[in-house]
């Protein structure tokens, strides 16, 4: 069922104008040559009148995007993190392995010449094709010393859900035996992570931008969740259009990838879109 109304607060984090400042500051150091990318995120935090009922959240982001990886773990005192991530990080069967990279992004609409339109848009997008091949590159080059053979499409497709178009690379790899052994799920996510679609690149210099722009800790947000069997097969999908649930607190968490093309007024209502998923999920219409 639909959720009912709940009276919510909503308090943004940073507000809307101090993060379009962050992405304009972040476009300048680009265009001087600093780096080429970094993702920054901002948050909603979310206060209910009343206790938050999780299982039905999570009943209403399964079935919302019946494509997506739900998710709920424990987040240790007291906190629970949940969510419906669009972006698998890699999975592992036996001696094979696909990787799913995401990056490059535009809100759907309910208007369906409008939806196809932007989809369209979106595979032609120089600036969203930039950011997307900076993600595929990084994905490559961690998984190269893992793999007998990778195949990596030359040009990316589209996913959706129901909030998002994103692009899309499906990466596949036969894994090699070294010392008498292939890597672990587990092993190929922690080479992965993070990628240039949660943090940037440079990594290092981008995660310092992210620490001097971003005025929040992010937590487990664009962390990894999924699990592995005995024998080191499982999959792992990369934490994000995520929650983190405290008593009758939600604090939501929404990012986008920048790079020099990018806009404040652009990545802003990106990111506004990308709240949707949970907005719908605990009955705020925002």
């Amino acid at each position: 069922a639909a959720p009912e109304a709940a009276g919510w607060s909503v308090r943004p984090v940073p507000e809307p104008a101090a993060y379009g400042a962050a992405v304009a500051a972040a476009v300048a150091r680009m265009r001087r040559g600093e780096f080429s990318k970094v993702v920054l995120a901002r948050t909603l935090e979310l206060t209910s009148p009343d206790d938050l009922d999780l299982p039905a959240m999570v009943q209403r982001l399964a079935r919302r995007d019946p494509r997506g990886y739900t998710f709920a773990v424990p987040a240790g005192a007291g906190r629970t993190l949940l969510g419906a991530s669009p972006e698998l990080l890699v999975s592992r069967r036996g001696g094979q392995l696909v990787a799913n990279p995401l990056a490059g992004s535009t809100p759907r609409s309910a208007d369906l010449a409008e939806d196809v339109r932007r989809a369209a848009a979106l595979l032609e997008s120089e600036k969203d094709l930039h950011e997307h091949a900076v993600v595929v590159d990084a994905v490559r080059a961690a998984l190269a010393p893992y793999c007998a053979s990778l195949h990596v499409p030359e040009r990316p497709t589209l996913v959706r859900t129901a909030a998002m178009w994103h692009l899309s690379t499906t990466v596949t790899g036969e894994l090699a035996e070294r010392d008498g052994r292939t890597a672990s799920a587990l092993e190929l996510a922690c080479a992965l992570h993070p990628t240039p679609a949660v943090c940037g690149t440079p990594t290092a210099l981008a995660r310092e931008v992210i620490g001097d722009l971003e005025p929040f800790d992010r937590g487990l947000y664009t962390g990894m969740v999924g699990w592995e069997d005995a024998s080191g097969d499982g999959e792992w999908v990369v934490t994000i259009r995520c929650a983190e649930a405290e008593r009758r607190t939600l604090r939501l968490f929404a990012g986008a990838g920048v790079v020099a093309a990018s806009t404040p007024e652009a990545e802003t209502a990106e990111t506004g879109a990308k709240f949707q998923t949970f907005l719908h999920a605990v009955g705020v219409d925002q």
